[in-house]
């Protein structure tokens, strides 16, 4: 869809930024209620029929801050449904519902490529990384990374003058590591930054993984350069590899603690990459035109009712702390699928539901 007014926009913002109100559940929200003013409206009802608290919304006045700051920083905010948000990663379960960003968006329409790597990487691997994305820009790919030291700047900056995307773990006004701002300086001006958190977050330790889904959303495949096992590069593959994208792979000696991780994925069954030419031959089935990003209203069917107390009890008692499929849930339940999801929305918003990957569901702190 086209983008919304200014009103609708900020209601977006102020439902994104609400807490318990993750990827899957704004679609839900969008689909069930047709804008975000009448979802953000509808949270307190929704949270006491799941058994629990409703989460206040942010402020007005914080989102509208946040909007105008972020605005006088010379960025912006994409929002999932609109025609301009980046279409791979509309593809995903786990997209984001709102990204600000800085330079060019359009830089996430062409045909991608993620390249990650060890922050400490050998000077072989930096060499290696530099070669590979300046040649496989200079055939028409852009290069996406995590603005990171070691492999991701190395990457990106090979990648400049044909394109580099970057995606950051905090607020889209911060820039981390401290050795890398003239690095953000340069992709502010000649590439594109996204950011998931809001303006202002520092990194933590738990916006990395979800940093890293993005850069593998993003991009057609995934290309390792060095990492040691259970690297942050590792997880990064992992989420290519969950949402059905190419995992790739450079190897490396084996008595090298950074090539374990790259060793590990060609056994498991990622392609051996030895040039640019192994990664454009591994995409190219995948190289058909983009298409355009899905309203997000497209991406869950609304519930045709209010599910009611029997139906509540039927979804809540399939529920444990081991993660199960929710295909699995509407299976053993007898009811539609639009029921359980309507059960499972509420139940969330009540902090009594976690997400996981693959579709899987599980009471919290599983």
């Amino acid at each position: 869809m086209a983008r919304g007014g200014a009103r609708e926009r900020l209601d977006r913002l102020q439902l994104a930024r609400t807490p318990r109100v993750g990827p899957f559940t704004y679609r839900q929200l969008i689909a069930r209620f047709g804008s975000a003013g009448a979802a953000i409206e509808a949270l307190p009802m929704l949270a006491r029929r799941g058994g629990g608290q409703p989460k206040t919304p942010p402020p007005r006045s914080a989102i509208e801050d946040e909007w105008h700051r972020t605005a006088d920083l010379g960025a912006d905010f994409v929002f999932l449904g609109d025609d301009d948000y980046p279409p791979l990663l509309a593809e995903i379960e786990s997209a984001p519902p709102a990204l600000a960003f800085r330079g060019d968006l359009s830089l996430s329409r062409r045909r991608t490529v993620a390249i990650v790597g060890a922050r400490n990487s050998s000077a072989a691997a930096i060499r290696f990384t530099r070669e590979i994305a300046s040649s496989l820009g200079h055939a028409g790919f852009v290069v996406v990374s995590g603005l990171a030291r070691g492999i991701d700047a190395a990457a990106h900056l090979s990648a400049l003058q044909t394109g580099t995307i970057g995606v950051i773990a905090g607020g889209i006004d911060v820039q981390w590591p401290p050795e890398n701002r003239a690095l953000h300086d340069d992709l502010y001006a000649r590439g594109l930054v996204l950011a998931e958190q809001p303006l202002g977050m520092e990194p933590r330790a738990a916006h990395f993984p979800r940093r890293n889904r993005i850069i593998s959303g993003l991009s057609l495949g995934t290309l390792v350069m060095e990492a040691a096992p259970r690297s942050g590069s590792l997880i990064t593959a992992r989420m290519a590899n969950e949402q059905g994208r190419e995992v790739m792979a450079v190897p490396g000696f084996p008595l090298d603690p950074r090539a374990r991780g790259c060793n590990s994925l060609i056994r498991e069954g990622a392609t051996l990459v030895q040039s640019a030419d192994d990664v454009a031959e591994t995409l190219s089935p995948l190289l058909a035109p983009l298409h355009m990003s899905a309203p997000a209203s497209d991406y869950t069917a609304p519930a045709t009712g209010d599910p009611d107390d029997r139906e509540r009890g039927a979804v809540g008692s399939l529920i444990s702390m081991t993660p199960v499929p929710v295909d699995e849930l509407v299976r053993l339940s007898g009811l539609p699928a639009a029921t359980v999801a309507a059960v499972l929305l509420e139940l969330e918003l009540a902090g009594r539901l976690e997400r996981h990957a693959g579709g899987r569901v599980s009471g919290p702190g599983a």
